[in-house]
């Protein structure tokens, strides 16, 4: 019995020998691996995916009458989102025109005034001229009674009334040159009133325009290639102008990766380095990508209170600085990764060493 127990206690033991050696042996690969990894890569596991993630924003208010997509569709450019109740901004259109109408109707009275004022300027100008040779001819008759009455030859009688006849011509003249000034005033009057209407007319096209603008607003459309994201309205809604309603994701743009090393990791760090990522959605799957930026500043600079030591309550800590790096590769091999998703980026140090 106790050469069954002993047969047995060199068999357990011999097992665990096996398993604990294969044990070391694999953690002795795995901590080569990683060491190997460490001299060959400057890796980090603090790096996101992201991509532009732009809102769809309402810029009319009123009514949701139609919502044309769903959360997470693909949509093209141009393609109609969303249609807002327009009847008021075309009434406010419609309002618009009949003012332009009127207005323009306006300035066809004023022309037809301006015509008619002309002719009548110039008809008083005729009769200034008539009149001016009628006080002419009377002053020629004046002058020949006076030479007449000083040979005694006309009596003072006929001398006044010469007199008489050209004061009535001279003020007949005076009066024809006030009435052709004032058909002239008129006439600049009312073209005065014309350019006032002019500019009203401008005005009102200028407002027109503003009007059409705001019913194309009403239609609400795509303003690139892209994926829709949430969605926060339904039909039957109201909204305010610049509510924001839906998001979309730019599918026209590359993606990139915001990995944030450490700032003892990135002194030989350039731009067009190459990069691997590797995303915790798919481990087995590799993505090559380049530094396009590295930040101006370390993370912590940026944020809504950056740390301040001048209070000598300092404790040093390594800080991180985001480094920006573009996904190669075509559109159709780079759509699995999402944003948001987290990833682990390698980025090879033979290439940056001095």
């Amino acid at each position: 019995m106790k050469k069954k127990y002993a047969v047995t206690d060199r068999l357990i033991t011999r097992i665990t020998g096996w398993i604990s050696g294969i044990i070391v042996i694999a953690l002795a690969i795995w901590g080569v691996y990683t060491l190997w990894g460490y001299y060959t890569y400057e890796q980090t596991n603090d790096a996101q995916v992201q991509e532009y993630i732009n809102p769809v924003i309402s810029r009319a208010g009123g009514f949701i009458v139609a919502v044309k997509f769903e959360e997470n569709q693909l949509v093209k450019k141009g393609d109609t989102l969303l249609l807002i109740d327009n009847r008021e901004y075309v009434l406010q259109e419609e309002q618009t025109k009949a003012a332009i109408q009127r207005a323009e109707a306006q300035l066809l009275v004023l022309e037809s005034n301006i015509h008619t004022l002309h002719k009548t300027a110039e008809a008083a100008r005729a009769q200034v001229a008539a009149t001016k040779a009628k006080v002419w001819k009377q002053q020629l008759d004046y002058d020949r009674y006076l030479e007449l009455y000083k040979e005694e030859s006309a009596t003072r009688q006929q001398l006044e009334h010469m007199q008489a006849a050209l004061d009535v011509n001279t003020s007949d003249y005076r009066a024809a040159q006030d009435n052709h000034e004032a058909a002239v005033s008129r006439t600049a009057d009312v073209r005065a009133e014309k350019a006032v209407v002019l500019a009203e007319i401008a005005r009102l096209k200028a407002l027109l325009r503003r009007h059409q603008l705001d019913v194309s607003y009403t239609v609400i459309t795509a303003s690139y290639n892209g994926r829709m994201g949430r969605r926060t309205v339904e039909v039957g809604q109201m909204i305010d102008a610049g509510e924001t309603l839906a998001f979309i994701v730019n599918n026209e743009t590359d993606k990139w990766v915001v990995a944030n090393y450490k700032e003892t990791q990135v002194a030989h760090m350039r731009i067009g380095d190459s990069a691997v990522v590797v995303a915790d959605a798919f481990p087995g799957r590799k993505f090559n990508g380049t530094i396009i930026s590295l930040s101006p500043a370390t993370g912590s600079s940026f944020s809504l209170l950056p740390p301040d030591n001048s209070t000598g309550n300092y404790v040093k800590i390594v800080q991180r600085v985001p480094v920006r790096i573009r996904i190669d590769g075509a559109r159709a091999e780079t759509d699995v990764l999402k944003v948001g998703m987290n990833v682990n980026v390698y980025i090879p140090k033979e290439q940056h060493r001095d």
